[in-house]
């Protein structure tokens, strides 16, 4: 049967299961199913059974709960509040002062969260207020949290990073090597946008009335000791080949559970909460992952991702203008969709592409959570952005133009990372021990 025909009844049956409602997951499951039953002779049971076990079975995915739960642990902790403490005595002498508490602080949970939404309403239930005291600008307040947010998905342990692994078959310890140093590097522009826009209006940032002397700097570290140690201890046992990425997830763990005992933020009602949370998120990831699975068995018998490929490939477009092609894909796709669900969804017809491309994969993984990641703050469905209008009470609208700026600072960051992907590719290339 025609191809184009196959492409247009499954879109069809997709746009109506997710418009209807259904759960990511199933959706994903129910159009499989209806590819296999309509251009497929091979018994549906059967194979669903096997790939979505397969899928759902794998050792390298025990690394996603694990890391779920280390974030939901600090989540709640006084995390947010010892980070804007030990930050911002050095951030004052800075043009913008403690608009960049909003950015490290965002950095340094987003390397012990993994989740952009929990980074962004962490550090921002703690520094909103605060700097609305102080008098900062409301709109660099908000679009500030709201592009600091995103490192959440980029800086590892992301979870989007472990999802892309297991769906691409790449190496999730080196896709986090390979999330470090883009992720400092688009910190730094966030930062650097900071600096600019505050040197060209210096009537909006408050005068600091507090010069603190370098003994309160120095005691004000000690409030970051924890989680600089914690984020240390686990991605240096990845990096030096201690631990694989699992291994790694559970010390992260039981490092959180020190830093919250220390912290005397270990509850029974903490702990409770922290686990269920971990629970939801984990099984809302896994059932997105086992439809992709089995959607991508289903996509497999039809033929339709190697026709795709093969057609991408009769334009003769450049390993560049793919690149260009598929940016602008995922931006659109994820003003619908969330990130996890935006990656898996497509990893059955992207894959091939990439790989005649001969595109690196661990590459392409940083490069389209990037592009996910300013999905976060576009609307309609940017998570980061409702995050914030919860937080703050302003409109979508408002949330996303004062938030607009962050996401031309992440298309230079794919720039960058297209122009010089040694960026990307610097840490995962020296790393000891690669298994998942």
């Amino acid at each position: 049967m025609d191809q184009t025909y196959q492409l247009i009844v499954l879109l069809v049956a997709l746009l109506a299961l997710l418009g209807g409602g259904i759960w990511v997951g199933l959706s994903l499951m129910g159009v499989a199913y209806i590819a296999m039953a309509l251009f497929s002779p091979r018994p549906i049971g059967e194979a669903m059974a096997i790939n979505v076990w397969t899928a759902s079975s794998g050792w390298t995915l025990t690394a996603l709960p694990l890391f779920v739960w280390m974030g939901e642990i600090l989540f709640r902790t006084k995390l947010s509040e010892n980070l804007f403490k030990g930050l911002s005595p050095w951030m004052r002498p800075l043009p913008g002062r403690l608009l960049h508490v909003n950015i490290l602080g965002c950095a340094l949970f987003a390397a012990i969260s993994g989740s952009s939404a929990a980074t962004t309403a962490t550090v921002g239930r703690m520094a909103l207020p605060e700097m609305r005291r102080r008098g900062y600008p409301e709109k660099m307040m908000i679009g500030t949290l709201a592009g600091g947010g995103t490192l959440g998905l980029l800086i590892p342990p992301s979870i989007i990073l472990i999802v892309y692994g297991v769906a691409a078959e790449v190496s999730i310890a080196k896709l986090f090597m390979a999330g470090i140093l883009p992720g400092i590097v688009l910190a730094s522009l966030f930062m650097g946008y900071i600096v600019v826009w505050s040197l060209l209006h210096p009537d909006q940032i408050p005068a600091d009335d507090e010069a603190p002397g370098w003994g309160q700097k120095f005691r004000a570290l000690g409030e970051l000791l924890p989680v600089v140690g914690l984020i240390a201890f686990v991605l240096g046992s990845i990096y030096t080949g201690i631990a694989t990425a699992t291994e790694a997830a559970a010390f992260g763990v039981i490092g959180s559970f020190a830093v919250a005992a220390i912290g005397r933020d270990l509850t029974w009602a903490n702990f409770s909460a922290s686990l269920m949370g971990a629970v939801r998120t984990s099984c809302m990831i896994s059932l997105i992952l086992a439809g992709s699975a089995f959607l991508t068995l289903a996509m497999g018998f039809t033929g339709i991702p190697r026709a795709l490929a093969d057609l991408i490939a009769s334009f003769n477009l450049s390993p560049l203008q793919l690149i260009v092609a598929l940016a602008l894909f995922y931006i659109v796709l994820g003003c619908f969709l969330d990130g996890i669900s935006a990656v898996v969804l497509t990893m059955a017809v992207v894959m091939p592409m990439i790989t005649q491309a001969g595109i690196d994969l661990i590459w392409f993984g940083v490069f389209i959570v990037i592009v996910v990641e300013t999905a976060q703050i576009t609307p309609p469905v940017g998570f980061n952005l409702f995050v914030l209008q919860g937080m703050t009470g302003r409109s979508i609208t408002y949330v996303a133009r004062v938030a607009a700026p962050m996401f031309a600072v992440m298309v230079v960051m794919l720039i960058l990372i297209t122009l010089v992907p040694e960026i990307v590719t610097l840490l995962p290339g020296g790393m000891v021990r690669g298994a998942g």
